[in-house]
């Protein structure tokens, strides 16, 4: 079938974008107001860029034809803490997603502990195996809503030991969430391994012609 999406409502359009590109990493992301009100809220729109500096995309949509918490703080203080979400804490994560009242501690209202940043005001959680502070190195409105898209810069990363192998985290360890469509969601502990190889290897590999 073919869809074309000018025929379809915005719902439908995003329900079948959060269904299409998927499995979508979680952004938890602590940010705090200019009056040193804190928010926590997850986002699946969200990527890395590059890694020169390190550099992370996050798309943060409108409510009720306004700015989210999280979109406002980010502009105003431009600063935040971006956390990668494990399964322990999945139902903690989403439980976040509330559309609570502005003003709001989430860290509180959904059972978490918060501790003091290195370089950023935002708050950190406690015992999460994996944040990163950021600052705002860019800002731009997208699409007919619009979407907040902002690039956050890492500044520090914390990374709980015990998923560190040999320099890099460990997936099975971080058992990180990712996003499916709906309220589906998915871990990162069912792995395989392809290794790259030549251009001339790929060339004679007669099974990846097919049928």
């Amino acid at each position: 079938m073919e869809i074309d999406p000018v025929n379809l409502k915005r719902a439908e359009a995003y329900n079948l974008m959060c269904s299409v590109v998927v499995p979508r990493p979680i952004a938890w992301v602590s940010t705090v107001s200019a009056e040193g009100r804190p928010n926590l809220a997850p986002f699946s729109f969200f990527n890395a860029v590059t890694s020169d500096p390190p550099t992370l995309m996050l798309s943060v949509g409108r409510r009720r034809g306004g700015r989210k918490d999280t979109s406002a703080n980010l502009l105003s203080v431009k600063e935040g803490v971006v956390h990668i979400p494990s399964r322990a804490n999945a139902e903690q994560m989403v439980a976040t997603s509330a559309d609570f009242e502005s003003g709001i501690d989430e860290f509180s209202a959904c059972g978490l502990t918060s501790i003091p940043a290195n370089l950023v005001k935002p708050q950190r959680i406690k015992g999460a195996l994996l944040a990163m502070e950021v600052k705002v190195s860019g800002h731009h409105e997208v699409g007919n809503a619009p979407m907040d898209v902002f690039y956050l810069e890492v500044l520090r990363f914390h990374v709980a030991e015990e998923i560190m192998t040999e320099g890099r985290v460990d997936a099975n360890k971080l058992d990180a969430c990712g996003r499916l469509g709906g309220s589906e969601y998915c871990v990162t502990t069912e792995l395989f391994n392809i290794a790259r190889r030549s251009p001339e290897d790929v060339l004679v590999d007669e099974t990846l012609k097919g049928e």
